[in-house]
């Protein structure tokens, strides 16, 4: 695989994670304190630092067969998650994933959590572990994608740069807007990355565990939209069974679970 499909599939679900990290920083930068805000921020940004420096030459030290026989198995039942998400959300079955209305919960909790409580140099502790806790979970996943990714294909600096470029684009619009990516089609870039991730993980996978693709990484090229029209099938044939007066129930049984 050359790098820029490495590139563009990283940047595709790096910024997932940066939309979402980006509506609890807006949410409590706007509606808190800024300065506490970016102190959690930061906080974040360093114990994400130390994990990826511990975790990344372990990684990449591992024999290559081993590794993606793990990274492939752990990528495909994370994009199948994706996948089940993604299929119920478009079949109804699980309320539509809306980065508005995160954004208003956020800021709702963020104004009835009371007055600022100070702890040493964190002027607004509500603020700050609010930040902190969003920008390290949505981080965390990051790195995942970008060690898996890079490892894998022994281009960590192609996965670092997709990440990266990701990050950026969604920061500086987010910032210029002062408002979460609300337009931004969340639901289909999901789908699309349960499609990627379960394709790659099935791919690395199955040559971790000594199958040969028929021509190389050029099979991706069949695998992909393989996996694309079967979870598109799986779509239209949910959708098409799902009793029309009994929708309600099933969405808030979806949502509650």
């Amino acid at each position: 695989m050359n790098a820029l499909p490495l590139i563009l599939t990283v940047f595709v679900a790096c910024a997932v994670e940066a939309i979402e990290a980006l509506t609890i920083v807006l949410a409590a930068g706007l509606t808190r304190e800024w300065r506490s805000t970016f102190q959690g921020m930061g906080a974040a940004l360093v114990a994400l630092a130390v994990i990826t420096g511990a975790l990344g030459p372990t990684i990449t030290l591992l024999p290559l067969g081993a590794l993606r026989l793990v990274v492939g198995a752990l990528l495909a039942v994370f994009g199948l998650q994706w996948l089940r998400k993604a299929i119920l959300r478009a079949t109804g079955y699980k309320a539509l994933h809306d980065e508005a209305s995160a954004y208003l919960r956020e800021v709702s909790a963020a104004r009835d959590a009371g007055a600022s409580v100070r702890r040493g140099r964190v002027g607004d502790w509500y603020a700050f572990t609010l930040a902190f806790k969003g920008v390290l979970l949505e981080g965390l996943e990051v790195v995942f994608i970008v060690l898996t990714f890079g490892a894998n294909q022994k281009d960590i600096g192609a996965a670092v740069i997709g990440a990266a470029a990701a990050i950026v684009v969604v920061t500086v619009v987010g910032f210029a807007v002062r408002a979460p990516l609300a337009r931004v089609p969340e639901n289909a870039m999901k789908f699309v990355v349960g499609i990627m991730l379960t394709s790659f993980g099935t791919f690395w996978g199955a040559e971790g565990a000594g199958v040969r693709w028929p021509g190389g990484d050029v099979a991706l090229l069949v695998l992909v939209p393989v996996v694309a029209l079967v979870s598109l099938g799986y779509t239209v044939l949910i959708g098409r069974s799902r009793p029309v007066a009994s929708s309600t129930a099933h969405v808030t049984s979806e949502v509650a679970g």
